[in-house]
């Protein structure tokens, strides 16, 4: 077992494990895999490595990762590694705000380059020039390598030259999401990360027979390093993969699991449930779970409903009730900030939800009881991980006591990349680092409780309630300032309900334009189905001007809108209402489109000419509605095209111009 002075570099722990028996898979389909030994990692990273810098990279220069295929992006990140590159991985979507994301990065970085496919390139072209930034998309250009050149180049023999980095240099850039905000890039030296990956195996109890299989994002701090570098630190095999492709067939995941007999997993809480959603519509399950150790269950709040439910239906396949692992991280601590003890069953709280304001000592009470609210343990700190709860002036809280989570050790980010007024922000005045996440400690282990910051969570994402309003003015028909979104948590829900509460004082009618102009936008620019747009007399604010969206918390959860909502809903159905259509007269891809639409999303009547984004569908609900129409017509359809054309009717129209064509 390794300990945190085993490897003083990530490269160091890879070159400690060039075996032919240790490999990554990546998973692209039932019977679409491949596979690179470490030994054949290293050599290939060593290649690019000579091609980087045959492009002018050095030492020192950061480059940012703007990749879909995990392949890619893996031997491309060891490239960077071994020459003291600095890879900055970014998130690749499909909308404009991805692109603005990137290029925003691009300005914060000191000498970046950024390394991209021909398509995605195109798309950014197109974006800069609709935004009229040609000059920035001129100098980004200036410093692009597109993946396919690099594929297809002749890299035989064209080793390139080893930099040989200290602990505390810095080994990658990880950036915070972000939409209309500029993104924050945390720091991360390969003493923090060697310190983290070790801690949490050790915690954990990896050894090299465990196996991973994970589908989270490389560009999210989980997939990177809880579930690749923790393996190559721990000699582990491991598989990846592809993100879309547990999007669009998640029962893929437990199935691979079974098949590669893998022990580690790891899911937020939108897997967990996108996963069983599509379970309970089969019968068919063959699969044998009895080699699962581990379910590293993290990235947003955790609902215990929720893992109690997967693991009751997954008991049926072997799946022993203590693989469920509720652990607490953010990238700011490389990862795990607090993991449990291995081979106990989860454990939870349950709390009055009216007492758990920061400096407030929580009182427990019966699930049955009014006002109950169940969070999960989250564990014990990591080993050299300090952590301690109280506020921002550095004062430290009592055992059962709210407050903010504060963080201090070789784990822990010096700060943010380039970004001194971040940075001045982010300590307390004894040096702890602040979360901005509220907890409490409960018989030595951590509880999380809310976020002092109120992050919304959805689908394992991070939103900042002034990225969602700020995309709400955009159409300019809201005034800043009148306009608050904000995310509640139903006792043990596995999600956040949206809100987002407007200044109104008027007819409820001339209301329903702008709730549904609001949810338009935010489903098209965040991809997100907001639960309720409400009208407000009142906006409090603090005295310094901060606006108290806890009054709206509090408000929705006591029921004081419930009122507006059901008034709401009927002058919805009375003015607009659901499109009855005749499908008798459709042609044969709109009929097809349609089964497809009634059979995947059965609680959602869509008519041919219903926008999908204006009724709400998820980004997992369209990628599961492409995947079947793609079973019916394939190669014709790109889930991008879907957003062109956002109905029934239009969809078919342009499938059946291919079809001509």
């Amino acid at each position: 077992m390794p300990d945190i002075n085993s490897y003083p570099t990530l490269p160091a722990a890879l070159k400690a494990n060039l075996r032919d028996d240790l490999s990554v898979t990546f998973i692209e389909g039932t019977n679409n895999e491949s596979s690179i030994t470490y030994r054949q990692l290293h050599e290939r990273a060593l290649e690019l490595l000579g091609y980087f810098q045959s492009q002018g990279l050095r030492p020192g220069d950061e480059l940012i990762f703007f990749l879909k295929n995990n392949a890619v992006f893996i031997e491309a990140f060891w490239a960077c590694l071994l020459g003291g590159i600095v890879p900055v991985p970014v998130a690749v979507g499909i909308s404009d705000e991805h692109r603005s994301k990137l290029m925003r990065i691009f300005r914060r970085l000191e000498k970046p380059h950024l390394l991209i496919d021909r398509k995605a390139a195109e798309l950014l072209q197109n974006y800069a020039s609709s935004q009229k930034q040609e000059a920035a998309y001129a100098e980004i250009a200036a410093r692009m390598l597109l993946a396919e050149d690099m594929l297809s180049a002749d890299l035989t023999g064209r080793r390139g030259d080893e930099h040989h980095p200290g602990p505390n240099d810095l080994a990658f850039i990880q950036f915070s999401s972000g939409s209309t905000r500029d993104p924050k890039g945390v720091r991360l030296t390969h003493a923090n990360l060697i310190t983290n990956v070790v801690d949490l195996g050790n915690r954990s109890g990896y050894t090299p027979d465990d196996i991973s299989l994970s589908w989270m994002p490389l560009t999210h701090d989980l997939g990177l390093i809880g579930f690749h570098l923790n393996m190559v630190v721990f000699g582990m095999n491991q598989n990846i993969m592809a993100t879309d492709v547990f999007s669009r067939r998640p029962l893929l995941w437990m199935q691979k699991v079974s098949e590669k007999r893998a022990s580690i997993l790891s899911t937020p809480n939108f897997g967990l449930k996108h996963y069983l959603k599509m379970y309970e519509s089969r019968n068919d399950h063959q699969l044998d779970l009895s080699c699962v150790r581990i379910i590293l269950t993290g990235a947003e709040p955790i609902s215990v409903g929720l893992c109690h439910q997967f693991l009751e239906t997954m008991a049926r396949h072997g799946l022993n009730r203590s693989a469920i692992f509720t652990a607490y991280g953010l990238a700011e601590a490389s990862l795990a900030a607090s993991v449990p003890i291995p081979g106990k069953e989860f454990e939870h709280v349950i709390v009055d939800r009216n007492s758990l304001g920061p400096g407030e000592t929580v009182r427990y009470m019966r699930e049955d009881e009014p006002g109950a609210v169940k969070f999960a343990v989250e564990g014990p700190p990591v080993d050299h991980c300090g952590v301690r709860i109280g506020d921002a002036d550095g004062n430290e809280y009592g055992a059962d006591t709210v407050g903010e989570i504060q963080l201090k050790g070789p784990n822990v980010t010096a700060g943010y990349y380039n970004d001194p007024e971040s940075n001045r922000e982010l300590f307390t005045p004894d040096g702890w680092l602040r979360t901005g996440d509220l907890g409490l400690m409960h018989k030595g282990q951590l509880v999380i409780t809310g976020r002092l910051k109120d992050i919304i969570f959805v689908n394992g994402q991070n939103y900042y309630p002034h990225d969602l309003e700020a995309i709400a003015l955009a159409p300019g028909k809201l005034e800043l300032g009148k306009v608050v979104a904000l995310g509640v948590r139903n006792n043990d829900s596995d999600h956040d309900d949206i809100l987002v509460c407007v200044l109104f004082r008027g007819d409820l009618k001339d209301f329903l334009p702008i709730a549904r102009e609001v949810k338009l936008v935010l489903n098209e620019q965040a991809g997100l189905d907001v639960t309720h747009v409400l009208p407000v007399q009142r906006i409090p604010k603090t005295t310094s001007g901060k606006i108290q969206r806890r009054f709206f918390a509090q408000g929705y959860l006591q029921g004081d809108y419930d009122g507006v909502i059901t008034e709401l809903a009927k002058l919805q159905q009375s003015t607009e209402g659901k499109q009855v259509v005749n499908v008798d007269g459709l042609s044969e891809a709109a009929h097809k489109i349609k089964f497809i639409c009634d059979n995947i999303l059965p609680d959602k009547r869509i008519g041919v000419q219903d926008n999908f984004f204006e009724i709400g569908l998820s980004s997992l609900d369209l990628a599961q509605i492409h995947e079947r129409i793609d079973e019916f017509y394939p190669g014709i359809l790109d889930i991008t095209d879907m957003f062109d054309h956002p109905t029934i009717e239009a969809l078919a129209v342009f499938i059946e111009s291919k079809q001509v064509a």
